[in-house]
């Protein structure tokens, strides 16, 4: 039986969350804590879709395990140098002790950022990139990207106990 995707949606699309929510427990046989409504259509219809072409075949569901368990699972993260902080894309972020936002002289924030890695010291007056003295992170981050932005945010800095 082949399944008609824009005409579930369409019907998914006019039902309430509540609606959603009840028809969730019917395609999982379990509840939903959700209570977003482009989530729960989204989920839906790949629930429908794997109940009407088939799901993963019960082979590729043992590798998927074998997978996951044979993978090199990282606990912590690596010990950096005293005077390097390095924000990736989805790593960590550098939170700074005290009431001090910025890191101390001498550090070298590193970003990667369109293909290239950044590289900016932090300097007792201003940071220092490309050759470049700026006065504010932000500046830096404006020099780079071409608009306003916050350079903390750029740079992944935060404060203790900020969610990040």
């Amino acid at each position: 039986m082949a399944l008609d995707v824009g005409h579930e949606l369409t019907a998914l699309r006019g039902l309430t969350i509540g609606e959603l929510r009840h028809k969730y427990v019917e395609l999982f046989g379990e509840p939903t804590r959700t209570g977003n409504k482009v989530w729960l259509i989204r989920r839906l219809l790949w629930r429908l879709q794997a109940l009407a072409e088939g799901d993963l075949s019960e082979r590729a569901r043992q590798r998927a395990t074998e997978l996951a368990h044979d993978a090199d699972l990282r606990l912590s993260l690596p010990r950096a140098s005293k005077n390097v902080a390095t924000a990736p894309n989805d790593g960590p972020r550098l939170r700074l002790a005290g009431k001090h936002r910025l890191p101390p002289p001498g550090t070298v924030l590193v970003r990667p950022y369109k293909g290239q890695t950044l590289q900016v010291r932090v300097l007792d007056n201003g940071f220092a990139y490309d050759g470049k003295t700026y006065r504010s992170l932000s500046a830096v981050a404006k020099a780079i990207t071409g608009s306003h932005c916050s350079g903390h945010l750029f740079f992944r800095i935060h404060e203790p106990g900020v969610a990040s």
